[in-house]
């Protein structure tokens, strides 16, 4: 049993223990008592008599009761001070993340596509989602579409005023009628391009209009092309109906040509083009041909930074072509279903070869030949970032392996150069679609 002494001892310990345990009770409530906020507490050991006020006793300790107080006032300082610190940076930091997540939602409204390079391949597969919106408006910036807009209305523009030219020394009524209207016309689509790119500026466009704004530019843009060929047609009878070449201004998914005829089946081919383009990064898609159930049966494209290549049925060959230079450069590529051997030259010399492309698979009929779009689905599912864009001319295809002559011929130029066996180059061929121009062929007149 515990002496006199002990007890008294362990008496003594029981009430100190007590009011230990009552001063730390109590600091858990000194912030609404005292109307202090310390951030970060710190526990301070402090005797206080039974009958003195907590707050009282707290605050008397930290103005200097004991040798610490005056560490501890400094202390309680810097703990206010960084707290107010805290609070300011968080507060900026909140109106930072209020500006980014505006300016973030004004380039969702605005950004219609999927990233380009992104994906690190080339084109979709056959039957891919994607969507089918108006071309790279949103994935340039306005600046820069409202830039190529312009060259688009520039050359419409400039065909219109060779039509006044004509006009001129044609007096028909009928004539300078025609001419007033397409000039409003193409004053109406200035407009609402201009009307469209200062929406996207401004964030201010709404998506939810995007298809009946599309609609309209893509409608006026055919519309207008079409009225100017018609006009334009008088001046076309002394002309070779090969003397043309196709223009795509813009990476859209709506500026297509589409060859009228389709493809036999074929055992080997030859195929042959003049190709001008400074597109980056990749030229595009200069022609596809898809069939049932086959949307890449015969496809030449040049997606992001990828190589040119050449896919047979969904099969690929990488080209050693290097044509995105603005210039005016011709290519051919042969094929032969017998072990898939290939060929490429570039202008009239053979650049490149191999085997094992598609082997003993017959390019199979009745497709769709589409020039300057890839097809998802057949005869459409077109996708603005495989795009082409540049010009293009002497599209020509033959059902069998040209020589390295021939196409050396057709290269330079020459008067002895073949038309196309199964897809001959002439303008009663091709129809064109959504503002994609055509124009006199200008690289055999600058070999001449």
């Amino acid at each position: 049993m515990p002496t006199a002494a002990a007890a008294g001892t362990l008496s003594a310990m029981g009430a100190s223990a007590l009011r230990w345990s009552l001063l730390l009770t109590s600091l858990a409530f000194l912030r609404g008592c005292c109307g202090q906020s310390f951030g970060q507490t710190r526990f301070i050991c402090t005797s206080v008599p039974v009958d003195m006020d907590m707050c009282t006793s707290s605050m008397q300790s930290g103005a200097g009761g004991g040798p610490g107080g005056e560490d501890l006032k400094s202390t309680v300082l810097q703990l206010r001070e960084t707290v107010l610190q805290q609070k300011e940076t968080i507060m900026n930091q909140k109106e930072t993340i209020r500006e980014l997540t505006t300016k973030l939602g004004r380039c969702e409204s605005q950004s219609l596509v999927e990233g380009a390079g992104g994906e690190g391949g080339r084109r979709k597969q056959p039957g891919a989602s994607g969507k089918n919106t108006m071309g790279d408006l949103s994935r340039t910036p306005a600046a820069e579409t409202l830039s190529q807009l312009g060259q688009t209305l520039q050359s419409l523009k400039t065909r219109l005023e060779n039509l006044e030219q004509f006009s001129r020394m044609n007096s028909s009524s009928q004539t300078n009628s025609l001419k007033d209207i397409l000039q409003n016309n193409i004053d109406d689509l200035e407009k609402q391009v201009l009307s469209r790119i200062n929406s996207l500026e401004e964030g201010k466009y709404n998506p939810k209009n995007e298809s009946e704004e599309r609609g309209k530019i893509e409608s006026t843009l055919t519309s207008l092309h079409q009225r100017i060929s018609d006009l334009e047609k008088g001046q076309k009878d002394n002309r070779p109906t090969d003397k043309f070449q196709l223009t795509f201004p813009l990476r859209t998914n709506y500026m297509y040509a589409k060859v009228k005829k389709s493809l036999p089946e074929m055992y080997a081919f030859t195929i042959c083009m003049w190709i001008k383009s400074n597109a980056s990064p990749g030229v595009g898609t200069p022609f596809s041909y898809a069939v049932p159930g086959q949307a890449n049966e015969l496809v030449l494209i040049e997606w992001g930074n990828n190589p040119m290549e050449i896919l047979i049925n969904d099969k690929v060959a990488k080209l050693p072509f290097v044509i995105n230079d603005g210039k005016w450069h011709h290519i051919c590529i042969t094929w032969t279903t017998r072990d898939g051997v290939w060929e490429a030259y570039q202008d009239g010399t053979q650049r490149g070869n191999g085997e094992n492309l598609a082997p003993y698979h017959p390019i199979k009929p009745q497709g769709v030949l589409v020039l300057g779009q890839e097809q998802d689905t057949l005869g459409g599912g077109f996708d603005a970032t495989q795009a082409f864009v540049g010009e293009l001319a002497h599209f020509n295809i033959w059902d069998r392996k040209l020589t390295p002559g021939e196409i050396y011929n057709l290269a330079t130029c020459s008067t002895k150069a073949l038309s196309g066996s199964v897809i001959a180059w002439s303008e009663t061929n091709i129809d064109i679609y959504g503002g994609a121009t055509k124009w006199t062929f200008e690289a055999c007149r600058q070999i001449n």
